[in-house]
């Protein structure tokens, strides 16, 4: 790997100040900037276009398994979202209120939508009326409003933008099915197309959602070593459906209650990918969700052919389906290395009058910085195989680091310990009590995180209490 010069001196080093790094980034890489509503940011342009390769990819993985996209109202009338009691008492400290329209002060008061499930039931109620209505299988993209106290960028804010899921079903079976079947698409989207490994499994009934039987997580391990919980999937049963009277008459014309689910993952998932992969010179972006895959840099522009040689080479790559650009401003060329740097673009084209001559150009790495001279003739498969090793190569890192940062605890005492010493994930075996959950948080500060779908046995016994363990369950500090 080639010896990395710092390019960009206005970062912060995460190893001085992680969060400070996280916000550096942010800002210096022009991806968003503050509104005047605390806690709200405005996504600008690079932000938003990595969204939508984002949105563009998992709409179609929905597509693909049968889904279809609806939009639903900004506003719930309270009574509607009062009528699943789990479900309110589980938001109500997050729900912002609109009291009046206009001047005139309102009957009800209006939910802003925290999330939808209360939207999903009132409507599936009136349409679905006999078992050749179901499944239904419903998801929309869109904005929600929790009214955090706590905010950061993507991770946590007042407003943001996301895609939920909600189906309705005529069998537990089936529901059960599409639960794992959603949370199975979310984490082979964070495998392959964020480079980005993923943690499945099941979470406890303290930390599952408001109104769930149960909740299923895909967990991320960032670079500090923090949990980042990237996308979940949740079974309801017929809960919601009781509340709200959804019923439909089976084949045997027998009046039954619909079987639920809902899953969603959010912009959290930009985060998810800066602290997975960002070094001290920003972002570093896999390039099957980058918005810009190669940036062509003329070298000594002004000299005669070069610029057009590097449009050249743009079409070129361009024809071979590469998201690509070219900087043909009058700032210096490390002037745009250190900003192509910073934005994390996976591959930049150097080519000036030497390289002309010899019929070839300079293939940079953002992740290595590795260079690699390819000739003309090369470029359109060169170009392609190179960013697919940098997918593999940004995965296996990221991997690694999951692996040197999982540990394995027999007692509370080495739970501790470790806690002290690393952030990173802690195994340990558990009885399933809750008293021991909040005795983790409180003396050795990990929630939990999940009981992993691929369990282990690591003893018979919980390391907190010392009864008889049920499950493995996974520990650690989250965002």
């Amino acid at each position: 790997m080639a010896e990395k010069k710092k390019l960009v001196s206005e970062i912060t080093s995460m190893d001085v100040d992680f969060a400070q790094w996280y916000t550096d980034i942010v800002k210096k890489a022009e991806m968003i900037d503050y509104s005047s509503v605390k806690g709200c940011v405005i996504m600008r342009p690079y932000a938003q276009a990595l969204w939508e390769n984002i949105q563009k990819t998992l709409d179609g993985m929905f597509k693909e398994t049968g889904h279809e996209n609806v939009a639903m109202p900004l506003f719930i009338p309270e009574n509607l979202l009062q009528k699943e009691k789990d479900h309110v008492e589980g938001f109500a400290p997050e729900v912002a209120w609109v009291t009046h329209g206009g001047s005139e002060k309102l009957e009800e008061r209006l939910c802003v939508r925290p999330t939808s499930e209360t939207l999903f039931c009132e409507h599936y109620a009136k349409i679905v009326r006999s078992w050749r209505d179901l499944p239904k299988l419903y998801n929309q993209w869109c904005s929600v409003v929790r009214w955090e106290k706590t905010t950061r960028p993507f991770l946590r804010s007042r407003e943001f933008w996301w895609q939920e899921g909600h189906t309705v079903h005529a069998t537990e079976q089936e529901a059960r099915e599409e639960t794992m079947r959603m949370l199975n698409v979310y984490a082979t989207f964070c495998e392959e197309y964020l480079a980005m490994p993923v943690l499945k499994g099941l979470k406890t009934d303290k930390e599952r959602f408001a109104g769930a039987v149960e909740t299923y997580t895909i967990e991320a391990m960032m670079h500090d070593g923090k949990a980042l919980q990237s996308g979940t999937s949740h079974y309801f049963g017929d809960g919601f459906a009781r509340a709200f009277d959804m019923q439909f008459a089976d084949k045997n014309n027998t009046l039954q209650y619909m079987h639920q689910t809902s899953w969603g993952a959010s912009t959290r998932l930009i985060g998810a990918i800066i602290m997975t992969h960002g070094d001290n010179e920003g972002l570093v972006l896999p390039p099957r969700i980058a918005p810009v895959q190669l940036v062509v840099i003329p070298v000594a522009a002004h000299k005669p052919g070069v610029t057009e040689k590097a449009q050249e080479l743009l079409a070129a790559v361009k024809a071979a389906g590469i998201r690509a650009k070219i900087d043909l401003s009058d700032n210096s060329p490390g002037w745009k290395f250190a900003e192509y740097e910073m934005k994390g673009v996976p591959l930049r084209l150097e080519v000036g009058p030497r390289d002309i001559e010899q019929g070839q150009c300079v293939l940079v790495r953002r992740d290595t910085r590795e260079k690699t001279v390819v000739s003309f003739a090369e470029l359109a498969t060169a170009v392609p195989a190179l960013l697919e090793d940098i997918q593999r190569a940004m995965f296996e890192r990221a991997r690694r680091n999951r692996e040197e940062h999982t540990y394995t605890a027999h007692s509370l005492d080495e739970m501790k310990q470790i806690a002290a010493a690393h952030t990173g994930f802690v195994k340990s075996m558990w009885c399933g009590e809750l008293a021991c959950e909040e005795r983790v948080k409180e003396e050795a500060g990990m929630s939990s995180r999940c009981m992993p779908l691929e369990q282990e046995n690591l003893g018979d016994v919980c390391p907190i209490c010392g009864k008889p363990a049920k499950k493995m369950i996974v520990w650690g500090v989250a965002y």
